[in-house]
């Protein structure tokens, strides 16, 4: 399958980079379906008679992969170009949804956890980065627009994936006009296997008409000497294996990590958690589930509007300074949340959202945050190795708040003040990703390489 190798992505003299951000829109767009899970995580959990924990497992499962999967292929997608890798993340992401509906199907819960979980989250770990490094390379004047245009697109992914499969869910189940409907196990298999099908498409799509800027290619009127503005970005390079050793390296993992940490928990129980904050003392919720699947909607465009707007206003404040914006600020409103969010719906949503573009933003900055520290060298590979703190993410995020939701009743029976404890977990998690940047200092020397980075050959750069 030659015809995948980086040497045919190759962009010819005079192409429009303003064309590539639509091919990682195509990828993104459909991997970001992982925020959308909430909308049928109710309909799983009638379906195999299993805990909110239980259930949770399957997004868990899958952000743990896609970070694994970044880490261990990271270098090989650098190498091997974004179109080989957009290719590959399509397979994996759609074969997850046809083994996880097989599951569903056959009540198998662990055919799900193999399926989306495993699977589609190696998918989804190489379809994350294998835009970002080439989009900072097609964007060296404007790294931090760059990786929001690589990456708002995975956050905006519910947006549409979590209307389009509500409206499925009803199509797909007789039963949909009753009070209080839930959907039917069969209609989320059928639901897995039309997403299969469309997000394939639209990832090969995107996978076939990707480029790659030619060795030594530079935006007209750009110069590289210019770039170094701010103390923290540096004009020299360093290795993934070098970067790892560094203390930046890990101090940026704790505050992504917290920062997603605070971030996934409550993204994973969107639609439920916001007809828990207004339920009434009879058990009936003032929001319906058709309202709560149009709030996870909102949520993505707060996600994905984050990514982009926070990610861009990093290239004027620098990433540091946003950091502790998304950190700080991020504190202070899920107090605000845990305290008196259930006061008022407008409060609620106000809030959910500014918090959920910080979650995004935080996303979208890291890869710039990572290129001023380390250089454009292996920037990708970096950015793979730093996803684990997602994975990790991953598992901390919903099994806090699903095991505390978990001791305080059952699905139907909690309110707001159930979530008070999580909420100010996430907190306390908030303080500590905030001291954690504030550390952030420039790499030594000795870490970095000994040749500039246009002496490198294509496939290293």
């Amino acid at each position: 399958m030659g015809f995948l190798d980086r040497d045919h992505s190759i962009a010819p003299p005079g192409f429009n980079r303003w064309l590539v951000p639509p091919a990682a829109l195509a990828v993104h767009l459909c991997i970001g379906q992982a925020y959308a899970t909430s909308v049928y995580k109710t309909a799983l959990v009638k379906h195999f008679g299993a805990s909110l924990t239980e259930v949770g497992v399957i997004f868990s499962i899958a952000i743990v992969m896609l970070g694994l999967s970044a880490a261990v292929m990271g270098t090989w997608v650098d190498t091997n170009g974004p179109r080989k890798a957009m290719f590959t993340s399509a397979m994996f992401w759609a074969g997850g949804f046809l083994i996880g509906s097989l599951g569903i199907f056959t009540r198998q819960l662990w055919l799900v956890y193999l399926g989306y979980g495993v699977v589609g989250g190696i998918g989804l770990g190489i379809g994350y980065i294998s835009p970002v490094s080439t989009l900072i390379k097609w964007f060296p004047d404007r790294p931090g627009l760059a990786t929001g245009m690589a990456i708002m697109g995975f956050g905006g992914g519910a947006l549409i994936a979590s209307p389009v499969s509500q409206a499925l869910l009803k199509a797909y189940d007789p039963n949909s006009g009753a009070q209080g409907w839930v959907a039917s196990g069969d209609a989320v298999g059928k639901l897995f296997l039309t997403l299969a099908v469309v997000y394939l498409a639209y990832m090969l799509f995107g996978a076939f008409t990707v480029r790659v800027p030619a060795d030594g290619w530079r935006p007209a009127g750009f110069d590289p000497s210019k770039v170094k503005a701010a103390k923290l970005v540096t004009t020299e390079n360093v290795s993934a294996k070098n970067a790892i050793k560094t203390r930046q390296f890990w101090l940026v993992w704790v505050a992504l990590f917290c920062n997603v940490t605070a971030g996934i928990g409550i993204l994973e129980q969107a639609a439920p958690m916001i007809q828990d904050f207004f339920r009434q003392s009879d058990g009936k919720s003032l929001v319906s589930a058709g309202v709560a699947a149009g709030f996870v909607g909102l949520l993505s465009i707060g996600n994905m509007s984050g990514r982009f707007a926070w990610s861009a206003t990093s290239d004027v404040t620098g990433r540091k300074r946003i950091y502790m914006v998304y950190l700080g600020v991020g504190a202070v409103l899920y107090t605000v949340l845990a305290l008196a969010g259930s006061s008022a719906t407008a409060l609620y949503v106000v809030l959910a959202f500014i918090i959920i573009s910080f979650y995004g933003g935080g996303f979208a900055t890291v890869p710039a945050y990572l290129r001023d520290l380390f250089g454009t060298y292996q920037v990708g590979a970096i950015h793979g190795r730093l996803l684990t703190a997602w994975s990790a993410a991953g598992v901390a995020g919903p099994l806090i708040v699903n095991s505390i939701l978990d001791a305080q009743g059952k699905p139907g029976q909690l309110n707001g003040a159930s979530y008070q404890p999580a909420l100010l977990t996430m907190v306390a998690l908030l303080v500590i990703g905030f001291v954690a940047n504030l550390l952030v200092k420039p790499v030594d020397p000795r870490f970095h390489e000994s040749r500039p980075e246009q002496h490198l050959t294509p496939k290293e750069a």
